[in-house]
């Protein structure tokens, strides 16, 4: 115990974060957005198996499942995520954001190879809870790494598109599915079993990609390794610049080694010290989750029901949608770091709920077919796309290094669990009423949600753009 509080009253002076910010991009960089984005892939793959199988899941002889089982099992997965996500950012800020990089990607391998194995719709809900466990882990430790790896000026940019490449997974689910839901192919009830084994098969892949990943040298110098830093720091500037950066004129800070952060102070920093911070990264998460899961976890059943695509069709309709969601973050990327948080937050996420409620109205006059409302939604998440993942963004960066990755699982979980997990059953419900007016009125409240987080955005969203992370919120270990 005296060696633990002798280890807590060290002082360190670094000028590691100056270091990594001062980097242009280099293959290093590369190498962590290949070895972590790809996580996002695959949560796309897994959210757009899950919409795409639907269909599949309702004329399966062995489960047989109802619209209201496709959403009680859709809101299964996400209510794993928000429960993985909390107790998996807890850890990623006591022990360290590498070691939970493959305790949840285990986790997620063994949970989507044993959905492919479901007998029921218990078993299935259940197997689905577990891999949003794993998949809501992943969104902590690799959100927090993400920020601390990647130099200021590029972080806005890369957190947009690392987290809009969740739609090349989405469209590799639904070619996945176009194939594997071919009765012709592929026999009715061994398809979706086939999909989520896809899942398994890209999960080991990307298993061996994160041996590629240091850990954050940001969070090993508070931790107490100072040493294990430096020799990290060392090694990307001699990969990127081709020599060592240590003895460089950057400013330093001072900071208080310390073995972990109590939960009393984690409670005071994001409740009292950021209460402004942490409303707004509630609202942005808890809007996006709501609009995001509870249209795109019954797409399928709406084209299925509402516009008569059969279930094996439906992947044709999800490529335009997935290519509209990628190109958002890719093209508007950029200019959160030019134009800057506040204003970009405020317009995508205004933009995509007017759109939506357009569309919403054209759908209940029955303006729109299968086509036009595919090219609908693809120009509505062309937007919101962008808006979703500045949401991740802003909670990620906003708040101080040691309690980060447990500020993203607080935020995701409370905002999934508000916006998420009711949102794909209350849309289940809604479609089976077989009314497109009550269906519209789900789309009017989705609406609602994101013109309301842009007015929250526009009025309260912080100016992070090209900052130090260490400038937008200061470590709890600084030391003056």
């Amino acid at each position: 115990m005296a060696a633990l509080e002798q280890d807590n009253s060290r002082i360190v002076e670094t000028s590691i974060p100056a270091r990594l910010d001062h980097l242009r991009w280099s293959g290093f960089h590369t190498r962590v957005v290949l070895a972590l984005g790809i996580t996002w892939i695959l949560d796309g793959l897994e959210v757009t198996l899950a919409g795409a199988l639907s269909g599949a899941l309702k004329e399966s002889p062995a489960l047989q499942f109802s619209n209201f089982d496709v959403g009680l099992a859709n809101s299964a997965y996400l209510a794993g995520a928000v429960l993985g996500a909390l107790g998996f950012g807890w850890l990623t800020d006591r022990i360290g954001r590498r070691k939970l990089f493959f305790v949840t990607l285990t986790l997620y391998l063994l949970a989507t190879a044993a959905t492919a194995l479901s007998w029921n719709v218990t078993t299935y809900a259940l197997f689905r809870f577990l891999t949003g466990a794993g998949i809501g882990g992943e969104y902590t430790a690799i959100n927090s790494t993400i920020q601390e790896l990647v130099p200021a000026r590029y972080r806005g940019w890369t957190d947009l598109v690392i987290n809009g490449s969740f739609w090349i997974g989405a469209a590799m689910g639904a070619v996945a599915a176009i194939v594997l839901l071919d009765p012709q192919l592929v026999g009715i009830d061994l398809g979706w079993r086939l999909a989520y084994l896809t899942g398994a098969g890209l999960g080991i892949v990307i298993f061996v990609m994160r041996m590629w990943i240091p850990e954050s040298p940001r969070w090993l110098m508070i931790h107490g390794r100072p040493d294990e830093a430096h020799a990290i720091v060392d090694g990307i500037e001699r990969s990127a610049l081709g020599y060592s950066q240590a003895g460089g004129p950057f400013p330093k800070m001072k900071l208080r080694m310390r073995s972990h952060t109590p939960l009393g102070e984690v409670a005071h920093t994001l409740f009292s010290a950021y209460r402004q911070r942490s409303m707004v990264g509630l609202v942005l998460m808890a809007s996006q989750a709501f609009f995001y899961n509870a249209i795109f976890f019954t797409f399928a059943l709406v084209l299925t029901d509402f516009f008569g695509i059969p279930a094996s069709n439906v992947g044709w309709y999800i490529l335009p949608f997935a290519a509209g969601n990628f190109l958002g973050p890719l093209l508007l990327g950029r200019l959160f770091d030019t134009m800057g948080r506040r204003t970009m937050i405020a317009f995508t996420y205004g933009t995509s709920g007017l759109l939506l409620a357009v569309s919403g109205y054209l759908f209940s006059i029955g303006a729109l077919s299968a086509q036009t409302q595919t090219i609908a939604w693809m120009v509505i998440f062309f937007f919101a796309s962008p808006a979703a993942s500045a949401a991740y963004l802003t909670v990620s960066e906003t708040f101080p290094l040691e309690v980060r990755a447990l500020a993203i699982a607080l935020f995701y979980a409370v905002g999934t669990g508000i916006g998420g997990v009711i949102g794909p059953a209350l849309f289940g419900v809604l479609i089976d009423t077989g009314s497109r007016g009550t269906v519209f009125a789900g789309y009017l409240l989705g609406s609602a949600l994101m013109i309301a987080a842009a007015a929250v955005a526009w009025r309260y969203c912080v100016a992070a753009e090209r900052r130090s992370l260490e400038s937008v919120a200061k470590p709890l270990a600084f030391v003056e």
